[in-house]
């Protein structure tokens, strides 16, 4: 066991984790925030993406099936959760919008990694957006409106300021 402390979705917490225990368990089973699905459990679908910011590092985009909770001693995590801080993030209007929400499965972690991009890169093009998405599946096959609704909350960024 390890005690680590961990902002998530900016709350300090403090919690003792077993060693082999995984970041989205502990997101999951011990918080609560259920937002983040785990699907495959090998980092290969994506509907697990959060934001983790390690000590002094930057925020990244990150598979929390395959992160050890012991290795986030003092990082800050952003859950699909915490992502609008009370409100809906305008990429979660935009997939609304675009009607990119299918069987919604995949769709915290869609978000998640298209938040890391807009941060990025504010107005990318359709590949940086591909790119930045290529590690999500969607077994719905709705990339094209995923695609849309990422541009559509460029759009609304941009224009939130000014």
């Amino acid at each position: 066991m390890s005690s680590v402390r961990i902002r998530v979705n900016d709350v300090s917490r403090e919690l003792d984790v077993a060693d082999h225990e995984t970041l989205l368990a502990v997101l999951r089973d011990r918080l609560g925030l259920t937002g983040s699905k785990e699907s495959c459990g090998r980092g290969e679908c994506g509907a697990c993406t959060v934001h983790l910011a390690a000590a002094g590092d930057r925020t990244r985009p990150v598979y929390s099936c395959l992160t050890l909770a012991a290795a986030c001693d003092g990082a800050s995590v952003t859950t699909i959760e915490g992502l609008g801080a009370g409100t809906l993030h305008p990429l979660q209007e935009a997939f609304v919008a675009q009607d990119a929400v299918q069987c919604g499965f995949c769709t915290p972690g869609q978000i998640m990694a298209a938040a890391a991009l807009l941060a990025d890169n504010p107005v990318p093009d359709e590949p940086a957006i591909r790119a930045a998405l290529s590690g999500n599946l969607c077994r719905c096959g709705t990339y094209p409106r995923i695609v849309l609704a990422v541009r559509d909350a460029a759009q609304r960024m941009k224009a939130a300021r000014g």
